[in-house]
């Protein structure tokens, strides 16, 4: 079976949720991860976002992996920190988690733009989808970076030969439907403790 970039993604999200229901923080880190492949393939116009999902990724998996059995639960690593009143610091997990949650909201916009609209530019995929996700997080400093980024994609013919040779717009689709759920659940989580709407400083 031929595979595409998509495809370890697919089979790790079914093992994110515990039997009960409940998100845990290596499988969640573990999709994210496998992401990563996807941002390589857009070169320099994205090594500001991947620099950014790795190091929230490294930040949360030390913290996970300082205790395995404590932090076996995504969210039981922001509930410790939301207790010891550290979960504004800039360098926090909760931190971390939000804004990796945030660039993961970016990537699953761009994947729906590349399917939903055929005809646009990798440029207006890029820029579309950080108008409705980070845009509205950054400040006018980041935010100019991440425009002018937009500007290197690489072309879209090109870039979604690099992405695979399977069933490409299924697997996006499929990436889109089951991993859109998990983010937004991070989202209401931060939510429920006030740490949803912070701005980059």
């Amino acid at each position: 079976m031929t595979e595409t970039v998509f495809t370890q993604a697919l089979e790790a999200i079914p093992h994110v949720r515990s039997a009960e229901g409940e998100m845990l923080t290596k499988p969640f880190l573990d999709v994210c991860r496998l992401i990563l492949p996807v941002i390589d393939k857009f070169g320099a116009a994205m090594a500001m976002v991947k620099s950014d999902v790795g190091g929230n990724i490294t930040r949360l998996d030390a913290r996970y992996e300082s205790d395995p059995t404590g932090y076996l639960l995504l969210y039981d690593i922001v509930r410790k920190e939301v207790a010891n009143g550290s979960p504004k610091n800039s360098q926090s997990c909760t931190n971390g988690l939000l804004w990796l949650t945030r660039a993961m909201d970016f990537l699953v916009e761009l994947f729906r733009n590349l399917v939903e609209h055929p005809d646009w530019t990798m440029t207006q995929v890029s820029t579309e989808a950080y108008g409705v996700t980070l845009k509205k997080w950054h400040g006018w400093i980041a935010s100019a970076a991440f425009t002018m980024a937009m500007k290197l994609t690489p072309e879209r013919k090109k870039f979604m030969e690099l992405l695979g040779d399977g069933n490409l717009t299924a697997d996006i689709n499929s990436f889109v439907s089951t991993f859109s759920p998990l983010l937004q659940e991070n989202h209401e989580f931060l939510k429920s403790v006030g740490f949803d709407d912070l701005k980059a400083s």
